[in-house]
């Protein structure tokens, strides 16, 4: 197994430095991670595998996380880092033996998301093009996407409906990430289920130019309410 570098390097991503991407978050601290006039991407990372109760993320072998990242919890922000060709690994925290690893390239002013996932001694991460920029409010929409983190062989229907009518209804392989849609503000009913051991369902209320992830989690016929298939989301960001 790899061994992770404990040199932290950890920053809070604001809009600043990708102004023309034209995204609002909240936090705004200086960067550990890079210069204030360093070309950078953005990173946010999750942990999505329900028998991984502490896990950290590295690149090119350095841990950008400081505390561990429990079960559905994520980094909270896109932190910087430099952007080019780089390792992304899943690690034990505290061990610091990574247990999945893929390669990106991050290219600069870009919004990544990194999704460690599996159960049961198989993993892997997921790395993604957020295309942030692409988004747009001038239809006064929100933005959302989902990942089945679901470790099945399966490919449950995953249904969001809003207003009665389906705007989005697919059968999704473990570890597919969907892309943004548009929806109009509001409440939304996500549904994810395959006939058998996988069935959830959640409301989620979407407010105008907030762009959301669903998470779709949890191990098949688990009773532990922890470890259950169940559905979380998150905020990624506003949109201006």
């Amino acid at each position: 197994m790899t061994k992770i570098l404990r040199s932290v390097r950890r920053g809070m991503f604001v809009a600043v430095g990708i102004a023309a991407m034209a995204l609002l978050f909240s936090a705004c601290k200086k960067s550990l991670d890079v210069g204030n006039n360093t070309p950078v991407a953005g990173l946010m990372a999750f942990n999505l595998a329900p028998d991984k109760p502490a896990i950290g993320i590295a690149l090119s072998g350095n841990s950008i996380t400081t505390s561990p990242l429990n079960y559905t919890s994520y980094t909270g922000i896109y932190l910087n880092i430099y952007p080019g060709s780089r390792k992304v690994e899943a690690f034990n925290y505290g061990a610091d033996t990574s247990f999945a690893s893929t390669t990106q390239n991050f290219e600069v002013n870009n919004y990544y998301s990194a999704f460690a996932l599996g159960a049961n001694g198989t993993y892997r991460t997921v790395v993604v093009n957020d295309n942030l920029d692409s988004l747009s409010t001038t239809s006064g929409q929100a933005f959302v996407r989902y990942i089945n983190a679901i470790p099945d062989s399966s490919k449950p229907a995953v249904t969001i409906t809003a207003s009665g009518t389906d705007v989005s209804n697919n059968n999704a392989s473990f570890g597919a990430v969907s892309t943004f849609t548009g929806i109009n503000p509001g409440d939304i009913i996500v549904k994810v289920a395959n006939g058998t051991n996988i069935s959830a369902n959640r409301t989620i209320t979407l407010e105008k130019g907030k762009v959301y992830t669903i998470l779709l989690v949890g191990l098949p016929g688990n009773t532990d309410p922890a470890k259950a298939v169940q559905i979380k989301y998150i905020t990624n960001g506003s949109v201006q």
